[in-house]
Formats: structure tokens, sequence, C-alpha cells
């Protein structure tokens, strides 16, 4: 049984939890375009080696941030994503405007 380290819970069956890719940069909500969105949304850089991802503990819904080495599998660290990000991002414009 292959076991993940949950920042939430603990150590947890691997069968809990759901990857859903790499961590990156996200465009400027503001001025990004379709292509840019798609981009981000659709392609991964998929690298060979250490990585960081997004992972849900689904029976919590708890999001957190792991590192892990894709060519061996080995999870090499888990961390809240408010580590990274710890700012709100506005995706509209404060005055309302649209």
């Amino acid at each position: 049984m292959k076991i993940m380290p949950c920042p939430l819970n603990g150590p947890r069956n691997i069968s809990e939890f759901s990857c859903f890719g790499e961590v990156a940069d996200m465009p400027e909500p503001t001025t990004a375009d379709d292509a840019a969105w798609a981009e981000h949304v659709w392609y991964a850089n998929n690298t060979a080696g250490v990585v960081r991802e997004w992972w849900c503990h689904v029976p919590t819904s708890y999001w957190f941030i792991a590192e892990r080495n894709t060519v061996t599998d080995e999870i090499l660290r888990t961390y809240p994503a408010s580590e990274v990000y710890n700012q709100r991002v506005e995706f509209a414009p404060k005055d309302g405007t649209a």
C-alpha cells in the first residue's frame, strides 16, 4: 500500500488522492487571451524529474501541492498551497465593469 502525507490529514492511502497536474503560473487574468488560457489549462511540460503538482484529498476536498519525482514516482514533499499562493487574484475589475 502506497502512503501519501497529506498536509491536513496526515499519512493516507494514495487511493484517497487525485492529481490535477503541474503547478504553473497563471496568465494575467485581465489581459490574457483565449489562447493563453487554453495553454495554461490544457498543456503540460511533462518534465522527467521533480515537479510541483496540484493534489486533492478527495474525502475532504483539501487541495495542496506535492513535489513528486515523475521518474521514480516518489513523493518528496507535500505542503499547503498557501505557501506558494498567499494573495487573492481578482478576475473582474473592482469597479464592477466587465
